[in-house]
């Protein structure tokens, strides 16, 4: 079995996002440095090896042609003046050659003939034409220039060649280099260091935060984090935080209220179905009467068989295992086959049955949508006072359809009609053994109405009770 590669950590992305960037400019930094120093020299050798070529054309241009016997043996007075041209000037050296490429004069040191086969020659020393070779382990930079003024030997043009040793040069960027490599990477250790201090002292709050949330139970869901004491960055983790608890403890609230009220609505009918048992075993009894304990306790095992449905139902669309199936339906048609459905029971307790509206047609789930206008029917005949009509009105405008049950009756109180849709509620608890439900009605109808993505609340007028279902268009 593999093992799954941790995950890198938020302080050492936070660190490496901060270090690398730092680390980058750092190197940029040295370079520019570098080759700053690096062209400040090769401009100072240019200077000097300019100096050094004027001085040289100086001397040529100081002794007549006239005077020369030949193009490779010098008069004494030309080579005292070239030998002069560089006194005072160390390390640095010319040659001089005819315009065929023979040596007419050189200094001692490097062997400048290297100068002639790598440059073509040129009017000034330019610090990009400068060339630098090496000589074992000496160093030098040099160029060629081409002197065709009033320098010449038997009336022939001539080239000097002019170089300097850039040994202390070399010496000191190698120390430099070195210096600042060190220096760099110290100064990047001490930011890496620094930034991963910074995000640790940083990285505080979350573990506060951490902390906090870990002493949270199921029995402790009231507790909230302070959003005002925490860093602005964190302050809306700490209110989604708060929010999310909120919505838990609202659900274990609920979920505590609706296990407690199972176990009540539960005991009830089996202790009903217990106690019968028990007074028909009490003594013996007729096949009628045995018969009539029979009966009344099949009415209880139905009972509690709807309320188990109810409830099976209801977990399904809490889970999303329950899925709509679409199809277009008219409403009108609908109700009036709810209507035929009801009509009998409606008379026996002196109740008519009215629809308003027109033709309207919707999308939804056939089963579903009776269930839930069932519901909501039953619901007004059992509390619509008697010799009033029950009515249901369509209704299609530009904010969605609607579907109103309303029927005459006593007054809710505001605080009964937002609990109304709540699982096993009751409005008159006396009320809930004589044939009224186990109090899911209302909770699967809205379940209905959300998977349908509609809305439904209740609400008085006058007195009229209503349930308002809206969808959308």
């Amino acid at each position: 079995m593999t093992r799954k590669r941790r995950s890198l950590s938020l302080a050492w992305r936070v660190t490496a996002l901060v270090f690398i960037p730092i680390l980058i400019s750092f190197i940029s930094l040295g370079w520019l440095i570098q080759r700053s120093i690096e062209n400040h020299f090769a401009e100072q050798d240019a200077g000097e090896l300019s100096v050094i070529a004027q001085s040289v054309e100086n001397a040529l241009d100081s002794t007549s042609s006239a005077s020369l016997s030949s193009t490779i043996d010098l008069p004494s007075s030309l080579q005292e003046k070239l030998t002069g041209a560089v006194s005072g000037h160390h390390g640095v050296y010319f040659a001089v050659f005819s315009a065929n490429g023979d040596l007419l004069y050189s200094t001692p040191g490097p062997d400048l003939r290297t100068l002639v086969d790598s440059l073509a020659p040129a009017k000034t020393v330019d610090v990009d034409a400068l060339y630098t070779w090496q000589e074992g382990a000496q160093h030098y930079r040099g160029t060629l220039l081409d002197s065709d003024g009033g320098s010449t030997l038997n009336t022939s043009p001539v080239t000097i060649a002019v170089a300097a040793s850039t040994n202390f040069h070399h010496q000191f960027l190698a120390n430099f280099q070195i210096t600042l490599t060190s220096i760099m990477l110290l100064t990047g250790l001490i930011t890496l260091a620094a930034s991963w201090l910074a995000v640790q002292l940083g990285h505080r709050p979350l573990h506060k935060i951490s902390q906090q949330i870990s002493v949270i139970r199921a029995d402790k869901l009231s507790s909230r984090l302070t959003p005002e004491v925490v860093p602005a960055e964190l302050e809306e983790l700490v209110r989604n935080f708060n929010d999310m608890i909120a919505r838990m403890e609202d659900v274990f609230e609920r979920l505590a209220n609706f296990s407690a009220d199972i176990a009540h609505e539960l005991r009830t009918p089996i202790t009903n179905l217990t106690t019968q048992t028990q007074v028909a075993l009490g003594k013996t009894r007729s096949a009628e009467e045995y018969r009539e304990i029979l009966y009344s306790n099949l009415e209880e095992y139905e009972r509690m068989a709807k309320m188990v449905s109810d409830m099976l139902w209801l977990a399904q669309t809490d889970n999303g295992l329950l899925k709509p199936s679409f199809m277009k339906l008219n409403l009108k048609d609908e109700v009036n086959a709810l209507f035929e459905y009801f009509e009998a029971w409606a008379e026996e307790n002196n109740v008519s049955l009215v629809l308003d509206g027109d033709d309207t047609s919707i999308l939804g789930d056939r089963a579903m949508l009776r269930r839930a206008l069932s519901n909501l029917l039953t619901n007004a005949v059992r509390h619509s006072d008697r010799h009033m009509p029950v009515t249901i009105r369509l209704r299609n405008d530009q904010n969605g359809i609607h579907i109103d049950v309303e029927n005459t009756g006593p007054a809710l109180d505001p605080k009964i009609l937002s609990k109304l849709f709540q699982r096993f509620y009751r409005a008159d608890p006396a009320r809930q053994h004589h044939g009224d439900g186990a109090g899911l009605g209302l909770a699967i109808t809205q379940s209905i109405v959300t998977l349908h993505g509609g809305s439904i609340h209740a609400h008085t007028e006058e007195s009229r009770i209503i349930f308002r279902i809206s969808f959308p268009r």
